[in-house]
């Protein structure tokens, strides 16, 4: 009898796992599961409607990925403290923060997550560490602020930007206990998010004196512009990395539905908006896995939206009878 090998030129592969970045068309036997499994062609990007949160809010932190994210803080429109964690299907509630507050920075993933400054009658230096149930104190951030952008993770995040009594163009960098300066932006603004590490973080759009789609790089000392995003906006959110990010949403002459995904060099415009447009949301995940959650359309939302980006296809199993 013919082997697969002699037909195809190579064997199956014979892995106790399976692959993290599997190509379309790759085929192995996942030894603990005993399963014979595949990659397919993937559908196109597009935005799918996920569960609702329990509460809707505008203006709050997010962070995490699509399967385990975190949202906290923003208003009701109420400032708020509640938690909540996604686990790719529903929202349940999670500790609330020690402090209410809006406009805040985020940072970690749903296990060890970072409330970062913000605004509760004033701007705050506080910074909340959560550790998947329960959040507590953190080291205190130089600049108070609001509407920053940041990222990273909770040992080693970076907030840069924001508002004080005016745009600040002040970079932070946190290593889990003490926030030290880093490079200034170039363009000093507010409304804007964060993506990337804390060496190599992502900062688009905003506001300055009116919206922005100016975007620049930071590599751990020094702040570079990039190429700007092709919607002008303020109020919107991203999910990614420096190199591969997706941004959503905002506000440009009205709340935008707008997703662009930026390569580490430009911005290309998706031919698949958000299906709810929206501004002050929530966001996490990356360009192939990405959640959009809350913000404010005529009022505010509790709509969750899932992205799956074109090429990521999740593993099929293949059954025989």
């Amino acid at each position: 009898m013919a082997e697969y090998k002699g037909i195809k030129g190579f064997k199956v592969q014979y892995l106790s796992a399976d692959p993290s970045n599997p190509i379309i068309g790759q085929t192995w036997y996942n030894s603990t599961s005993k399963d014979l499994k595949y990659t397919g062609v993937s559908t196109a990007a597009a935005w799918a409607t996920g569960n609702n949160m329990n509460t809707a809010r505008a203006d709050l932190g997010g962070t995490g990925t699509q399967t385990e994210a975190l949202a906290f803080g923003g208003t009701t429109p109420s400032t708020s403290a509640a938690t909540e964690e996604y686990n790719g299907t529903s929202w349940t509630g999670g500790g609330n923060l020690a402090t209410a507050r809006y406009g805040l920075g985020g940072a970690g993933i749903q296990t060890a997550g970072l409330a970062i400054s913000g605004f509760s009658a004033s701007n705050l230096t506080a910074v909340e560490e959560y550790d998947g149930s329960t959040w507590t104190g953190g080291g205190a951030i130089s600049t108070a602020r609001r509407l920053m952008g940041s990222t990273g993770i909770q040992t080693a995040a970076i907030a840069f930007g924001g508002y004080t009594t005016a745009n600040t163009n002040v970079t932070e960098e946190y290593d889990g206990a003490t926030w030290t300066a880093g490079g200034n932006m170039n363009t000093g603004r507010h409304y804007f998010p964060g993506t990337g590490t804390q060496t190599a973080a992502l900062g688009f759009g905003g506001k300055i004196t009116v919206n922005t789609g100016v975007t620049e790089e930071y590599d751990g000392s020094t702040w570079t512009s990039g190429n700007s995003l092709n919607t002008t906006r303020s109020q919107l959110t991203g999910a990614g990395l420096q190199t591969a990010t997706l941004a959503f949403g905002g506000y440009s002459t009205a709340e935008t539905s707008a997703t662009e995904e930026y390569d580490g060099t430009s911005w290309a415009t998706s031919p698949v908006s958000l299906n709810t447009a929206r501004y002050l949301l929530g966001g996490a995940g990356t360009t192939s896995a990405a959640l959009a959650f809350g913000g404010v359309d005529t009022a505010n939302l509790a709509a969750t939206e899932e992205w799956l980006g074109a090429g990521s296809a999740p593993a099929k199993t293949i059954t025989v009878s």
